[in-house]
């Protein structure tokens, strides 16, 4: 795990769209049963429990759909003595509703944790309106690549994860030099400084590990953050390789470069 919680690249205007797509996030969280914040869905474990797989198997990804069409309600994976729900869905646009549902507090913390800290300065370079396609792209690709990898799975697939990969991959291309402040649990979370480049590629290399050995089972798409950050890579060097990449800002005292 690599958690980072700073970057020294100033940002010369307000990063409008990332601050609304975690603004959005969270909504959509707190007004979802994962959050137990919402008396709509009742209380009672197994009750939540029931109400989270029903709002999941709506909103989110269901790899299988995507490939063979909507399941029947009797082929969704829901917990034993759940209810069968009944809605309609679209697949192709349940992967659109997925970037903006989270399955708990610590997904979706950590998330928007990584997107705030990465999104604003790829924003910046971007431009607001090609940045926000740029991130739904990155996050279907990611979720294909993942589909496509599980074609069969009937396990929900939810969270941004996979476009915010494709931030980092835009990141790491765009400004592979600056420091990045980052807690390494394995570590006791002490805080580190190291050139984005560093902190990136090892972030990369842990999801690439992950994605080996992991079952298609319930768990992290490790494999959707390796499609996305991939595509935002080399998404953003097709089309910023003839631009200069942008230097960190000098050291000011007490601040030592990497």
């Amino acid at each position: 795990m690599v958690i980072p919680v700073y970057d020294k690249n100033p940002v010369r205007r307000t990063p409008v769209v990332t601050y609304a797509l975690i603004g959005l996030c969270a909504l959509v969280f707190l007004a979802g049963p994962a959050s137990g914040l919402n008396p709509v869905y009742g209380t009672g474990h197994q009750h939540l429990l029931c109400e989270q797989a029903r709002y999941f198997a709506h909103w989110g990804v269901i790899p299988d759909e995507l490939w063979h069409g909507r399941l029947s309600a009797s082929g969704l994976d829901l917990p034993a003595g759940c209810t069968t729900p009944h809605f309609r869905k679209t697949p192709f646009l349940s992967v659109l509703t997925a970037l903006f549902v989270h399955g708990s507090w610590v997904h979706l913390l950590g998330n928007m944790l990584f997107l705030y800290v990465f999104g604003d300065n790829v924003e910046n370079r971007m431009g607001r309106v090609r940045f926000l396609l740029f991130y739904l792209a990155a996050g279907y690709l990611a979720t294909y690549g993942f589909a496509l990898a599980h074609a069969h799975s009937t396990q929900t697939l939810v969270g941004a994860s996979g476009a915010i990969s494709g931030v980092l991959g835009a990141y790491l291309f765009l400004y592979p030099k600056a420091r990045v402040t980052s807690l390494f649990p394995f570590l006791f979370f002490l805080p580190l400084r190291f050139p984005a480049w560093m902190v990136l590629c090892f972030w990369f290399v842990l999801q690439w590990l992950a994605s080996q050995t992991t079952s298609p089972g319930p768990g992290v798409a490790y494999l959707a953050h390796v499609v996305g950050f991939v595509f935002g890579f080399v998404c953003t060097w097709a089309c910023f390789r003839r631009t200069p990449k942008l230097e960190p800002a000098h050291a000011t005292q007490g601040d030592l470069p990497p």
